[in-house]
């Protein structure tokens, strides 16, 4: 008898099955289909898009690579930080102090520099920002929620006050010029060699724009595989309960220093990028403000994707700028010396507004916003979105009453 009644349910699962995997099938190719064709959207915008827009595209980039590393720590980890300027600030500096020159100030003190190889001052940065993250993780591994947010805000007033006062590292008050980037003889600041692709110069900004789209990229990829991997599962362990991450065997100390190590890098790397993007560096560069951005980059973004991080990331570097380059005709915005408001105080009008309406109705931000039309339509369930009511009750779920009771459980 019971062999019986366990040949249909057994049809109907397979027959309700099948439309859904054929429903979902044109999904499977259709975003890779998209993300190839945005990547050849970016190599040759190059060619069509003026130099204003190719700066910003490199400013992006190095933003999306510090929010990508803020969110590893905030969205998937859940340790609040506000630290991520300083981090930023060590990469920078120490990419200026490697790379850089020494040479006269103009002032009392003289500019000290190590005139290495801007790759070495590159990897070096990126080291001594993870240093820096690593060193401040047993602190970290001590606090939780606002308390470890207060105690990582007295490294940025710490990094303010170090810029301000090492005059022969960092230039002071008044900061100090960044060192051109090349790589074996390949300069990334100047026109030196000349190079043309299909009659189209390739000056520093165009350059600029490859760098940038390559470091983001490889930023992306090493975040996402990282999340799919067993570590990135112990994160996410992490973030949902800490005991309960103890209990099923993650080590809670060595997993929050570990997570903080990368992040700090991330930063370090976006810092050498925003300091070839601006081409110097001050103390005012790296304040609370930038902690603020960031945080309000992967909060707009998504807490917790890398999508959404990068979404974030273009969103809040990109606007003041885009507002700056079109203030003669946007209304209430100005140019600077004239009268209205400014544009970077206008773009942050917006995105503050932005960050206030995104944790108000949609707290999983743009990549919820992308994850609710990629539901939509969708039936309750596993079923697709052409399946009737009739249909949707024949389909079994993961709650199915039917099904035996697991193993160790009980049942009233």
């Amino acid at each position: 008898m019971s062999d019986t009644l366990s040949a249909p349910a057994g049809a109907t699962r397979t027959g309700a099955a099948a439309p859904a995997r054929a429903a979902r099938s044109p999904m499977r190719f259709l975003k890779p289909l998209l993300l190839l064709a945005l990547l050849a959207l970016l190599l040759v915008l190059p060619l069509y898009v003026e130099e204003f827009w190719l700066r910003t595209g490199f400013a992006v980039a190095g933003a999306i690579v510090g929010a990508i590393g803020l969110n590893l720590l905030v969205g998937t980890t859940g340790q609040l930080s506000l630290a991520h300027a300083f981090f930023l600030a060590v990469g920078a500096v120490s990419y200026t102090f490697i790379s850089g020159e020494s040479g006269g100030l103009g002032t009392r003190a003289v500019l000290r520099g190590l005139g290495l190889p801007p790759i070495v001052g590159m990897v070096v940065g990126v080291l001594l920002a993870g240093l820096a993250g690593l060193l401040f993780s047993p602190i970290a591994a001590r606090l939780r929620g606002i308390y470890l947010g207060v105690a990582s805000l007295g490294l940025v007033f710490i990094g303010v006050h170090v810029l301000n006062t090492w005059t022969p590292v960092t230039g002071g008050f008044n900061g100090r010029s960044v060192p051109e980037f090349s790589l074996f003889g390949f300069s990334f600041g100047n026109d030196d060699p000349q190079l043309f692709v299909l009659g189209v110069p390739f000056r520093e900004a165009e350059r600029l724009w490859y760098l940038g789209l390559v470091l983001a990229l490889a930023a992306y990829v090493f975040a996402r595989n990282l999340l799919r991997s067993r570590p990135g599962r112990a994160l996410q362990t992490l973030r949902d309960s800490e005991v309960a991450a103890s209990v099923m065997g993650v080590n809670v100390q060595a997993y929050k220093a570990r997570v903080f190590l990368v992040s700090s890098m991330y930063a370090g790397l976006s810092g050498v990028m925003y300091a070839l993007s601006i081409g110097s560096i001050a103390p005012e560069s790296f304040g609370l403000t930038v902690s603020i951005l960031y945080l309000a980059m992967i909060v707009l973004g998504g807490l917790g994707s890398v999508a959404g991080a990068a979404l974030g990331a273009a969103f809040v570097t990109a606007l003041p700028l885009v507002f700056q380059q079109f203030a003669d005709v946007l209304p209430l915005v100005s140019s600077p010396g004239e009268g209205g408001i400014a544009a970077g105080i206008a773009a942050r009008y917006l995105f503050g507004a932005a960050v206030i309406l995104v944790v108000l109705f949609e707290p999983g931000g743009l990549a919820g916003f992308a994850n609710r039309f990629r539901r939509r339509g969708r039936a309750p369930g596993r079923g697709s979105p052409s399946a009737s009511p009739a249909s949707a009750a024949d389909r079994p779920t993961d709650t199915d009453p039917s099904d035996p009771p697991a193993q160790g459980s009980s049942t009233r």
